[in-house]
């Protein structure tokens, strides 16, 4: 029929301009590869932003929370005195779990944001972590170079 206008084909990107569910007016384009750039979005809204010296802090900050999860991963902050472990010991060690859980898991959404500082960062933070708590370089080791537990 001459009058009459077929539907026009469906649309699926309409969920990428809604603002329903979000607080800002327009979403933007999250990265899904890795790139280079000071221009990310780290943990946070709309930081460390497009300034260079907030990206430095960024990737400080992301490096000491490495650093952190190394030295609590690896480090017996509370031993174990055999069996007569007190209920007060018991939830020093929990807090200390519960802490390194959060630790890691804010490492691992600032890996997400696919920035090869923000990379290059966590993976610096872990191995100089581990080299520094958990790597047992400074003590001392039997003959053949293996340490005993």
């Amino acid at each position: 029929m001459p009058g009459k206008m077929s539907p026009p084909p469906p649309h699926y990107g309409f969920l990428r301009n809604c603002t329903c569910m979000h607080p800002r007016k327009k979403m933007g384009m999250m990265h899904m590869t890795f790139f280079w750039g000071h221009n990310a979005e780290v943990l946070f809204d709309r930081w460390p932003g497009t300034d260079p010296k907030m990206y430095a802090v960024s990737l400080a900050f992301v490096f000491a929370m490495a650093e952190l999860v190394e030295l609590l991963s690896c480090c017996k902050l509370v031993r174990r005195a055999g069996s007569d472990c007190n209920f007060a010991v018991g939830i020093f060690r929990t807090v200390l779990y519960t802490v390194c859980c959060g630790l890691n898991y804010m490492v691992m959404l600032a890996v997400m944001s696919f920035n090869d500082g923000i990379f290059l960062a966590t993976v610096s933070g872990h191995s100089l972590g581990f080299l520094a708590f958990g790597s047992r370089v400074s003590k001392k080791s039997s003959g053949a170079g293996f340490v005993k537990e």
